[in-house]
């Protein structure tokens, strides 16, 4: 059988129709991905438009996966803000020997704010979703987008699920090797592109690959501080990708619906890093959340 795939057709694994949000913004011509910072990552928030103290309908915490910096969600975020939206994407400490999820969590909750306004939308792409646990409780979000994400085990460690449930595909590993203080570095360009940025084109896939950091390993071995997953007061949405080449589809399609009690949105022939590939699909999603 051949099997033909399209550009975006968005589906539930039990045959719904994921509807799009009224007014949201189509897909349209893509925002380039900023060019590289130059000295060290600032650890502060990417603000909104205009004043902190105009008034806007929800704010969005973005929460990047290992590797990368807020610049991952640069084409998802002005979509966002043009709808009226407040947006956060901090960097997060994934370069720093022996930063967790606490960490990272307490770098998002201080980019939002003491009072980020009552409507909060969590949204973590990749291994981002072991740091929403706990920025969705602090923060009391209304909803937590989960795209190609990590799922934490409260009381486990994530490489001992990874060794039980292979929940990351391994082709990828070849590209990523250690440096003297133990991180996890890429190394090699064409499988990143082949992998992180496959369906992305090869020009944003480069421009991606260079801005790459090293990312420590205490995330994925310390024992998860998230109290509970997932979380009895927000909305949770799960989005998966079809040719997703490092969070494995297959372990998705079993764990989504045991651990979160809910279908996948899937986005056919789409790879691991849809925010960069299908920004305005992504931002769809999440305005619908």
């Amino acid at each position: 059988m051949t099997r033909i795939t399209v550009d975006w057709p968005v589906s539930q694994h039990n045959g719904r129709q994921h509807q799009r949000s009224n007014g949201a913004p189509t897909e349209g011509p893509s925002h380039s991905i900023s060019p590289p910072r130059s000295g060290p990552s600032p650890r502060r928030a990417v603000s909104c438009s205009g004043a902190d103290n105009v008034p806007h309908l929800a704010t969005f915490a973005l929460i990047h996966g290992a590797w990368h910096g807020g610049w991952c969600w640069d084409r998802v975020a002005p979509r966002l803000r043009d709808a009226g939206h407040r947006v956060i994407a901090p960097d997060l400490p994934c370069d720093v020997v022996g930063a967790g999820a606490a960490d990272y969590a307490a770098v998002v909750l201080d980019a939002l704010g003491t009072d980020p306004g009552g409507d909060v939308v969590v949204a973590a792409h990749s291994a981002g979703g072991l740091t929403a646990p706990l920025v969705a409780a602090e923060a009391g979000a209304r909803a937590v987008v989960l795209v190609s994400a990590l799922l934490p085990q409260p009381g486990g460690r994530f490489v001992e699920q990874n060794a039980e449930e292979h929940v990351l595909l391994a082709d990828y590993q070849a590209g990523v090797e250690r440096d003297a203080e133990g991180r996890r570095v890429w190394t090699d360009a064409e499988l990143a592109r082949d992998h992180l940025y496959n369906g992305c084109a090869p020009e944003d896939a480069a421009s991606a690959y260079a801005r790459l950091r090293p990312q420590a390993s205490t995330i994925f071995s310390e024992i998860s501080p998230a109290a509970a997953w997932p979380p009895a007061t927000a909305t949770v949405v799960d989005v998966r990708a079809t040719e997703d080449r490092i969070v494995s589809p297959q372990w998705a399609r079993v764990a989504v619906p045991q651990r979160l009690g809910l279908d996948s949105i899937v986005l056919e022939g789409v790879g691991h890093s849809p925010m960069l590939s299908h920004p305005g699909r992504v931002t769809e999603i999440l305005l619908a959340a």
